[in-house]
């Protein structure tokens, strides 16, 4: 290699489809159908949970009836009747994606479901450019814990200092900041990251075109 960057990583929503707002959608229909208030803070406290973290939230800070397991699989499934529906591609994904397959080993970091990663990597032809696809299901904490960075880095057999995380929220931006990783921030304007977790990026860039080789590259060089 003639930079330090040995790997990217991705985040999943926000990042290459646009689905926070389906989640939130999805959610706060759950818990208006049982006449549950939604709490102010809610929207930005479930992103990055892991499965796990937010139906247990949806339980016992929203109120949402049942057991967290079976309000989990309940808007899993209707993530996954939306995304069968229409799957929500942000501009430029599939593209930032191959263009740096092209020159680094990826990975994926996303704190939604197994299921959903796999629909969505499929459903966009681009499974094989992964060399690590993980969710937060699969380790104890979701983001912002760094949990899910540290594991994927592992995987790749990269140190995590030599790879690039790509997020758009706060807590993603927050989890691939304390793995130690480079950071580019890529936010989503209707739900913007808070300043103190974008203070964290090395570049903020409005589009995903603007993910370039030499971009990335450059990240390392100047640390």
């Amino acid at each position: 290699m003639s930079d330090g960057v040995q790997a990217v990583v991705f985040d999943l929503d926000g990042v290459l489809v646009d689905s926070e707002g389906i989640w939130d959608e999805v959610r706060r229909g759950l818990a208006a159908e049982h006449d549950r208030a939604w709490p102010d803070d809610a929207t930005d406290r479930m992103m990055g949970m892991s499965t796990q973290e937010w139906s247990t939230y949806l339980v016992d800070t929203v109120g949402v009836p049942g057991p967290a397991p079976d309000v989990a699989q309940t808007v899993i499934a209707r993530m996954a009747d939306r995304y069968r529906e229409h799957l929500p591609l942000l501009p430029g994904a599939v593209e930032a994606v191959r263009r740096l397959a092209q020159r680094w080993p990826l990975g994926l970091a996303s704190s939604s479901p197994r299921r959903l990663i796999d629909a969505v990597l499929a459903a966009a032809n681009l499974t094989d450019n992964f060399r690590v696809t993980m969710s937060t299901e699969q380790v104890e904490e979701g983001k912002p814990s760094p949990l899910v960075y540290l594991a994927v880095a592992r995987h790749l057999d990269v140190a995590p200092e030599t790879v690039v995380a790509i997020e758009d929220s706060s807590n993603g931006l927050r989890s691939a900041s304390g793995a130690g990783m480079h950071l580019i921030a890529v936010p989503r304007p209707a739900f913007p990251p808070a300043p103190d977790a974008l203070s964290l990026a090395d570049a903020v860039l409005e589009h995903l075109d603007d993910v370039t080789v030499d971009l990335v590259a450059s990240l390392a060089l100047g640390a």
